[in-house]
């Protein structure tokens, strides 16, 4: 149990937070504390989801607004003619509709407004917040819930096969915050015949790939932000970073991995690292180095 990125597999029928407390208790079980190795997800999957979801323990936990703006990929199944209430199989029918003028040109012609930057509604069964409580918890219990439209980005989508009039497979490249789900209500919509996500797989986080069912995989050191470049630091820098003062510029190692051709820059931060070991993130300030998120002891 050590702190870092540690890429998982959730299956379909469990939670994003029941693969927390799984790795919480295994926490426990090697004699720490949770305050000694905080535990948290970088990014909910839901319940009838499944593939790659992140897992941050120790210091990793700072990391989280970092991981939202890398790309996400995911693989669904489009069910056409139902739209369900909460965008996916487990929903309640609001609409059906006509499928029969379905064509692989007009899904090709339907899907290629969402491409880029748009306005995007969440499902009202989303981890979004309103007044301080999870959408979800109040859909559940049957308040009415309005979400506000969320600026998301949608980089690349293809489909994969079609089965008309019924179903078709998907395949998008998207920004953190996006809903599939609300893809496919979206697209239903767009053609008059309704639509919902019967089955959802996030294959991939930036260059991270599902391990699959049982799979761990630990990332520490660079490894936890490869889109970022990264500078090595000695032990008197070190001590210059911890009371707020630059360090010079020195030399920058550009990124172990590049973002997509055409993918929105995430700003991403410098990394400082010392013997391998992330010990904080740097801002460039004229022509120096300063802390900008600090990660001791290290990740």
């Amino acid at each position: 149990m050590k702190p870092g990125i540690y890429l998982a597999h959730k299956p379909v029928g469990s939670t994003s937070f029941t693969l927390v407390q799984t790795f919480m208790g295994e926490v426990e079980a090697a004699g720490l504390t949770r305050k000694q190795l905080p535990v948290c997800h970088g990014g909910t999957l839901d319940p009838f989801a499944e593939g790659l979801l992140l897992l941050l323990a120790g210091p990793a936990t700072h990391l989280m607004d970092l991981l939202h703006a890398v790309p996400k990929t995911y693989e669904a199944e489009v069910i056409w003619g139902v739209e369900t209430d909460n965008g996916d199989l487990l929903g309640q029918v609001t609409h059906e509709g006509d499928t029969s003028v379905l064509s692989g040109n007009i899904l090709d012609a339907a899907l290629a407004p969402f491409l880029g930057w748009r306005e995007q509604v969440p499902p009202a069964t989303s981890a979004k917040k309103v007044g301080g409580e999870p959408a979800y918890k109040k859909a559940h219990r049957g308040e009415a819930v309005e979400l506000p439209p969320s600026r998301v980005y949608l980089h690349e989508a293809r489909w994969l096969s079609h089965e008309l009039p019924r179903r078709s497979r998907l395949r998008i490249t998207c920004r953190g915050g996006y809903y599939v789900r609300a893809l496919a209500r979206d697209l239903g919509r767009a053609l008059g015949c309704g639509a919902h996500l019967s089955r959802l797989h996030r294959t991939a986080i930036g260059p991270w790939e599902d391990p699959g069912p049982g799979g761990r995989v630990w990332l520490h050191g660079p490894e936890v932000l490869p889109w970022c470049s990264s500078r090595a630091i000695a032990g008197d820098e070190v001590n210059d970073l911890k009371h707020g003062r630059v360090i010079p510029f020195g030399e920058v190692r550009p990124p172990a991995w590049r973002l997509p051709e055409g993918f929105p820059d995430p700003e991403a931060p410098v990394l400082a690292l010392q013997r391998g070991r992330l010990v904080a993130l740097l801002r460039e300030q004229d022509g120096a180095l300063r802390t900008l998120t600090p990660l001791w002891p290290g990740v």
